[in-house]
């Protein structure tokens, strides 16, 4: 559990602190990438857990999970292709993916209610994380009205997410 936290830890400061601490904002093409990774993350660890887990309410959470972050990045995609922007990839994009392989690999390792508690607290921790990140870097520093108020549209329902995973937290023993 406590490896779990640690590593949604490390993922808050990476999409927190490193641009603050570079002392530039992130570009929208920066933001973009930014934001369609954090999203593939969530849809491959609500893919792990719908091979792994035998719970209902994980199954169906996890399906809430890869549905509405697919859509978001679908979203975000059709948008890049409008205004015609390339997803830039950056430090915080990559340290993103590069804690998030090992959050999937430690969970891998877990089975029945194992997996379910750490799978359900790593969402919890990681949708704060996001949430955060969206509402003090990405949205603040975002130019393009249109991309703005897709992370704005984002950010409520991510903060839908991290509600239904407190409960689906609270639940498992």
């Amino acid at each position: 559990m406590l490896k779990q936290i640690f590593g949604a830890a490390v993922i808050a400061a990476s999409l927190g602190t490193a641009s603050i601490a570079a002392d530039a904002k992130p570009t929208d093409p920066q933001i973009a990438h930014i934001a369609y990774t954090a999203g593939q993350i969530d849809v491959a660890a609500a893919e792990q857990a719908l091979k792994k887990s035998k719970n209902a309410e994980v199954i169906e959470f996890a399906k809430t999970m890869e549905r509405d972050h697919k859509a978001v990045n679908d979203q975000a995609l059709a948008l890049v292709k409008k205004l015609n922007v390339t997803p830039e990839d950056n430090k915080i994009s990559q340290s993103l993916s590069t804690e998030a392989s090992k959050e999937l690999k430690t969970l891998d390792g877990l089975d029945g209610a194992a997996f379910d508690k750490a799978y359900v607290e790593n969402e919890v921790a990681y949708h704060k994380s996001v949430n955060d990140a969206l509402a003090k870097v990405l949205i603040p520093s975002a130019k393009n009205k249109e991309l703005k108020s897709l992370l704005e549209t984002g950010l409520t329902l991510f903060k839908q997410h991290q509600m239904h995973a407190e409960h689906l937290a609270s639940m498992i023993k």
